[in-house]
C-alpha cells in the first residue's frame, strides 16, 4: 500500500445562473424604498409628535390670555356702580366679542343668557373661580370665570384652536416630499456603494466558474465585504491547490498504472506472437500475474480512498489479539525481507496485547507500512513491527509500530507524510517511491477505526509509523 497524493473525486457542474430579475428586486431599487419608507415615517412621527405639542401650546397661550381678560373684566365690573357698571359691562363686551370672546353676566346667581351649565353658574355665584375646558352650549371651549360681589361674576368662554392642526397639515406634502427626495438619494448612493464590492465578487465568482484561479478580489472596508473578499480569495487559493494536486495525482497515477500495463502488454504480444520459448511461458505467466496482481492493488487502493468517507464503507471492527497479528505479519514480511536481504524483526512483550478493531483493514494498513518500509530500506538495514499495550490496563488499547533503517524523512516531511501526494511530489525521481496512496490510505483507515496514526524518526535512521488503536469496549466494562 503505497504512499500518496490527492484523490479526484468527481466535480458537479457549475449551477446555471438565474435569470434577471426585475428592477424591483435589485439591491438599489430596495435600498431606495427602505430609506423613502425610513423618511415618510420619520416626517409622520415627527408631525404626529410635534403638532400635539403645538396645539397645547397654543392652547395654554389662549387660555393665559382669557384669563388675563377674565381679570381684567371681573376688575372693571367689581370697581364700579351699578348703573356705571351696566355701561363699562356693555362696552367691555362689544370689546371682547371682536376678539371672538363670549361673555356671560352673572348678577345674583342668574346668567345673562343661556348657554352656560348649571354647575358652572352655581359654582360662580357661590364665589368660586373656574378656569379650563367645559362644554358651553353644546361646545367644548376654553373658560374663565371670576366671581363677584353678591352672587354676581363674570365668565369669558373662547373656542379651542384648530390652527396648528389645519397649518402643519397644509405644510406637511413639502417636508414628506424633500423626505423622500432625500431617502431616494440617500438609498440610491447606499445601494452604490453596497452593491459594486458584491458586483465585484460575483465577478470574480464567474471568472473562477470559468477556470481562472489566478482571480482576486481586493480586500476593503466595510468588515462584512472584506470578510466576502476574503472568502472568496481564499476559495480561489484552495481551488489552485486543489486542482495542481489532483493533477499531480492523476499524473502519478497513471504512471503507475501504466507500468503494468505495459509490462502485461509487452508479454501478452511475445506469448500471441510465439517469441517465448515454451520452456519460459511459466516463468512470464507467473510474471504478468505479479504485474497483475500489482494492477488491483492500486485499483483497490483508489477504490478504497474513494469510498473511505462514505457511510456504505465497510468496517467490522471486533477483539483483536495485536500481537498474533504481529506473529502472523512475520510469517509473511520475513521472507519477502530475507529475499532482498533485509533483516525482519517483530518486537512484542510476549503476552496478549488486546485491541478492538477491524482484523482485516489493519492488517491492510501494517501491511500497507512494512511494503513502504521495504521499498525504500537498502540491503542489511533493517525493518521492526513492533507491539506494545497502551498503558498497564489491557482495556487502554495497543500500539503498532513499523520501523526502518532506510533513508528516513525530513521534519517538513513528517508534517505532511499524510497528505495524498505529498510525499510522491518531494520524491518521484529522487529514491523509489509508490502511487502516492498507502499513506493517506491508512492514515484513514486508523482514524475511521478510532485510532490515530503518527510519522517521527526511528532509532534505526529512518522512519517510524505509530498506530494507536483504541481498547476492547467489553474489557473496559468488566474491569470497572
Amino acid at each position: 500500500m503505497p504512499d500518496h497524493p490527492t484523490v479526484a473525486l468527481p466535480l458537479v457542474g457549475p449551477p446555471t445562473p438565474p435569470a434577471r430579475r426585475r428592477s424591483a428586486h435589485t439591491l438599489t431599487a430596495r435600498a431606495v424604498l427602505v430609506t423613502c419608507a425610513v423618511a415618510l415615517v420619520s416626517v409622520l412621527v415627527t408631525a404626529l409628535v410635534a403638532v400635539p405639542l403645538a396645539v397645547r401650546g397654543a392652547e395654554r397661550r389662549d387660555q393665559d390670555a382669557l384669563a388675563a381678560q377674565a381679570r381684567l373684566a371681573a376688575e372693571v365690573l367689581r370697581v364700579r356702580a351699578v348703573r356705571q357698571r351696566d355701561d363699562a359691562g356693555d362696552r367691555l363686551i362689544r370689546q371682547l366679542r371682536q376678539q371672538n370672546i363670549e361673555v356671560y353676566v352673572i348678577r345674583g346667581g342668574r346668567v345673562d343668557r343661556p348657554g352656560l351649565p348649571a354647575p358652572l353658574v352655581t359654582r360662580v355665584a357661590g364665589g368660586g373661580n373656574v378656569s379650563g375646558r367645559r362644554l358651553v352650549d353644546g361646545e367644548r371651549r376654553l373658560v374663565e370665570a371670576r366671581a363677584l360681589r353678591q352672587g354676581d361674576g363674570v365668565v369669558l368662554t373662547r373656542a379651542v384652536t384648530t390652527g396648528p392642526w389645519r397649518q402643519v397639515l397644509r405644510g406637511l406634502w413639502l417636508p414628506l416630499l424633500a423626505g423622500l427626495a432625500a431617502g431616494a438619494a440617500a438609498g440610491l448612493l447606499l445601494a452604490r456603494r453596497l452593491a459594486r464590492p458584491i458586483r465585484v465578487a460575483a465577478t470574480a465568482a464567474a471568472r473562477l466558474r470559468a477556470g481562472d484561479r489566478a482571480v482576486r478580489v481586493p480586500v476593503e472596508p466595510p468588515d462584512e465585504v472584506a470578510d466576502l473578499a476574503f472568502a472568496l480569495n481564499g476559495l480561489a487559493a484552495a481551488l489552485a491547490t486543489s486542482e495542481g494536486r489532483q493533477r499531480e495525482f492523476l499524473l502519478s497515477v497513471s504512471h503507475e498504472l501504466r507500468t503494468p500495463l505495459t509490462a502485461i502488454r509487452g508479454y501478452a504480444e511475445a506469448l500471441a506472437d510465439g517469441v517465448i520459448d515454451a520452456d519460459a511461458v511459466p516463468a512470464t505467466g507467473r510474471t504478468v500475474l505479479a504485474e497483475a496482481e500489482h494492477l488491483d492493488r492500486l485499483v483497490s487502493d483508489l477504490l478504497a480512498l474513494a469510498r473511505l468517507e462514505a457511510a456504505d464503507f465497510p468496517l467490522e471492527p471486533g477483539p483483536v489479539d495485536l500481537t498474533r497479528l504481529a506473529a502472523d505479519a512475520e510469517r509473511t514480511w520475513s521472507d519477502r525481507c530475507a529475499a532482498v536481504g533485509v533483516p525482519f524483526r517483530v518486537e512484542s512483550p510476549g503476552t496478549a496485547v488486546p485491541a478492538y478493531t477491524d482484523p482485516g483493514r489493519i492488517r491492510q494498513v501494517v501491511d500497507g507500512l512494512l511494503e513502504n518500509a521495504l521499498r525504500v530500506v537498502p540491503p542489511g538495514a533493517p525493518v521492526v513491527l513492533a507491539v506494545r499495550a497502551v498503558g498497564a490496563d489491557p482495556a487502554a488499547g495497543g500500539v503498532l509500530e513499523v520501523r526502518d533503517g532506510g533513508p528516513g524523512f525530513t521534519d517538513d516531511d513528517l508534517a505532511v507524510a499524510f497528505e495524498r501526494g505529498a510525499l510522491h511530489q518531494r520524491y518521484r525521481g529522487v529514491r523509489k517511491v509508490g502511487s502516492g496512496l498507502g499513506l493517506a490510505l491508512a492514515a484513514g483507515l486508523v482514524r475511521r477505526l478510532g485510532g490515530d496514526i503518527t510519522a517521527a524518526h526511528a532509532p534505526e535512521g529512518g522512519a517510524a509509523f505509530t498506530v494507536r488503536l483504541p481498547g476492547d469496549p467489553y474489557l473496559a466494562r468488566t474491569s470497572a
